[in-house]
């Protein structure tokens, strides 16, 4: 394995385990050198096709992070490789998929243009039907290149397809026009999948917290209340588990705004704290991005005390399966907290889960006032 890094056709440096943000020339140049270096292999005196080296994206090869002076810790992916190899009868159809893709983003950079995972599914599908069978394969391919060429999707010029929303008091000030957050209405103000626009906002805001909201109906709500009137916040979501571009929009309110909370409200149940933890520590699904837009995000509810105090027996629901697969990893997790864990355990011993709609028992007003209390308490973990 060693000698295999060492010769590896794409870097002599595999010292770094992340992955860049670069321009389109410069990933055509990445592309250009991995391709010079692999026909270099299969001209010399002893011909032969180069195994790629791939850093393992698993739970079991993550390491965490822990910041020495602030509370921010995040997770990234260590130097544990396994191999694409068009020699195994396992990993052929991966390694061949791994350079189609990359033939694909070349073009792509090219024409100067950028698509999305699914606009790429369909352009392969049309092109290599016996390889390319799922969009799965689609987004795992993608995966490899990121970890053979050490940059990003969108240096590849694969666009994140944005679901995110975002609405209060904030300005967002594009190249040719400025939103005002405050006037978006219920539904809030799309989050663009453009990196590099998001990359380049301006941005200007007179709040004093950034609330990351995990359902749109529950974001709606609070936006048509105007919360943000009574409560000087920022309101952001993501809905449901959250896609790149909206965590790379929290990410940048945090440097920009740094001296802001964030608080994340969320349902009473694994998958809840599954969403807010991948705002907080970030996503080893994402590879070699895993770590880059995690953020320090506070736990402000629904927790184990608001399910005591304010939600009736009647209204919790029972664990599903599914909630009990979360709930085991993230008792097993090195970088949730002992606190996070706490509420997992009462979340398992209860047997119940609660949804944040659970609070309009006491009146559809009552949401804005939860979080309000909560806030001039400093309850949030």
């Amino acid at each position: 394995m060693g000698d295999l890094l060492k010769n590896s056709i794409f870097f002599s440096d595999q010292h770094l385990c992340q992955a860049d943000i670069l321009t389109a020339s410069q990933t055509r140049a990445r592309i250009e050198v991995a391709v010079l270096n692999f026909l270099k292999n299969l001209c010399s005196e002893t011909p032969s096709v180069s195994d790629l080296p791939l850093i393992i994206r698993k739970t079991s090869n993550s390491r965490v992070r822990r910041g020495l002076l602030t509370e921010s810790n995040r997770i990234f992916l260590s130097y544990s490789f396994c191999i694409r190899s068009l020699m195994n009868d396992s990993s052929a159809a991966s390694f061949i998929r791994v350079w189609k893709v990359m033939e694909v983003c070349y073009n792509i950079l090219v024409q100067e243009k950028r698509v999305t995972q699914r606009e790429l599914f369909y352009k392969l599908i049309c092109n290599m039907p016996s390889y390319f069978k799922s969009q799965l394969q689609v987004n795992q391919s993608i995966q490899d290149l990121v970890a053979l060429l050490r940059c990003s999707r969108y240096s590849l010029g694969v666009m994140a397809s944005s679901r995110g929303a975002v609405a209060g008091r904030l300005l967002l000030q594009e190249p040719n026009k400025e939103v005002d957050c405050t006037v978006c209405g219920s539904s809030g103000y799309p989050i663009s999948g453009d990196l590099r626009l998001m990359e380049n906002l301006m941005l200007k805001s007179d709040a004093r917290y950034i609330i990351i909201v995990e359902k749109h109906a529950i974001f709606q709500r609070l936006a048509e209340d105007c919360v943000f009137n009574q409560i000087p916040c920022i309101l952001i979501t993501a809905k449901g588990y959250p896609d790149i571009s909206t965590r790379m929009l929290l990410h940048r309110l945090s440097r920009q705004f740094p001296e802001m909370p964030i608080l994340g409200l969320v349902d009473w149940n694994p998958a809840g704290l599954g969403i807010l933890c991948t705002f907080k520590f970030g996503s080893i699904s994402m590879g070699l991005e895993a770590y880059r837009y995690a953020c320090n995000v506070k736990w402000l509810g629904l927790r184990k005390n608001d399910i005591q105090q304010l939600i009736p027996e009647e209204a919790a629901i029972p664990l599903k399966p599914r909630d009990h697969q979360i709930a085991k990893s993230l008792m097993s997790s090195e970088i949730l907290p002992d606190n996070y864990k706490e509420e997992v355990a009462a979340m398992i011993h209860s047997g119940r889960r609660a949804e944040m709609e659970a609070l309009y028992c006491h009146g559809y007003d009552f949401l804005a006032k939860y979080i309000g209390k909560k806030i001039v308490q400093a309850d949030y973990i």
